[in-house]
């Protein structure tokens, strides 16, 4: 499957903990495959999905938030949480990006562009 650059620029923040050079790497990539996650995420839109890309796999998958949320640390359930109901309130989507090589797992809060 092709991917294409997104030219569109979002302005999440990076969560705390995560170096800014692994955030902005894994935001380069959730935006090179904008096109393929919002694709994916307009199937299940009317449920506010999560949507992961996995950098090995390159694939998007898009998941309920309950489901997704239960395979989370109890610290992790309760960011998600804040952010997943930020995110809904705002009309963005919840984008996680998973890069199982270097063990990296960042997500982001992005609008619906494009």
């Amino acid at each position: 499957m092709a991917r294409k650059k997104s030219p569109k620029k979002r302005n999440p923040t990076p969560k705390a903990g995560t170096a800014a050079t692994d955030h902005d790497e894994l935001l380069a990539v959730a935006e090179e495959n904008w096109p393929h996650i919002m694709h994916l995420y307009r199937l299940f839109a009317d449920r506010n999905p999560i949507m992961l890309y996995d950098l090995q796999e390159q694939r998007v998958y898009a998941y309920p938030y309950a489901e997704f949320a239960a395979e989370l640390n109890e610290r992790s359930q309760r960011s998600l949480a804040e952010q997943y109901e930020r995110a809904v309130r705002d009309g963005q989507v919840v984008v996680f990006v998973r890069d199982n090589d270097r063990k990296r797992f960042v997500s982001f809060s992005l609008d619906p562009i494009g």
